[in-house]
């Protein structure tokens, strides 16, 4: 399991960014209601900036910054102590300094977080013996669809949704698949908003043909 004491399988940046998009592109098919979705992209957060979060709506959430030089990954659990946020960053590289110091992360909190550049992997800054329950946040980050697909069945309603048939769909956008009507209702019995969900697909950056 993925955790900050062991981050090791996480993903690199590309495929990580990748697996953002398809989780989220799979919630905004779930819910349309943006309000109980888990997971959000926006591909243009700010000039050669990307933004994904998770948010479970009783205070825990994860932002992540992806940039064409790196990526990094801020955590909040609520029910953590949030420890020093200066040895949590020790070492953070200058380019992620705006994000981490400044808003949402500042207003959010910190605790945990992890960063890498185009030289280096996966880093954390000086913790020791310290509790944030980032393996719960990270776990959907191992690239396996079937790691989504469970969780969503149990999050969004476990009597409605088909879990062959989720997994089959999410294994095709892990993988990129330009996304069609067929695909969308094949998890789904009907779609309220077709407009609303092509306006999230653009905002994710994720390609369909409907």
């Amino acid at each position: 399991m993925i955790s900050t004491k062991d981050y090791s399988l996480l993903l690199g940046r590309d495929k990580l960014k990748s697996v953002c998009k398809a989780i989220s592109v799979l919630d905004a098919i779930l819910s349309q209601d943006w309000e109980y979705r888990y997971y959000s992209y926006n591909k243009d957060w700010a000039e050669d900036e990307e933004f994904f979060e998770m948010r479970d709506g009783d205070g825990d959430q994860m932002l992540v910054l992806f940039r064409s030089d790196g990526c990094v990954i801020n955590g909040y659990a609520h029910e953590f102590e949030q420890p020093d946020k200066a040895q949590l960053t020790s070492n953070l590289p200058a380019i992620f300094e705006e994000f981490i110091f400044g808003e949402p992360v500042n207003s959010v909190g910190t605790t945990f977080c992890l960063w890498t550049t185009e030289q280096r992997n996966w880093e954390i800054g000086e913790i020791e013996n310290h509790d944030n329950n980032a393996e719960e946040f990270l776990t959907v980050f191992d690239g396996n669809p079937q790691t989504y697909a469970d969780w969503a069945v149990t999050y969004f309603d476990e009597n409605t949704i088909d879990p062959s048939a989720l997994l089959k769909l999410a294994t095709a956008i892990y993988a990129g698949q330009t996304l069609n009507k067929a695909m969308v209702l094949s998890v789904v019995n009907q779609l309220d908003d077709w407009q609303l969900l092509k306006t999230d697909l653009d905002e994710i950056g994720y390609t369909y043909s409907f």
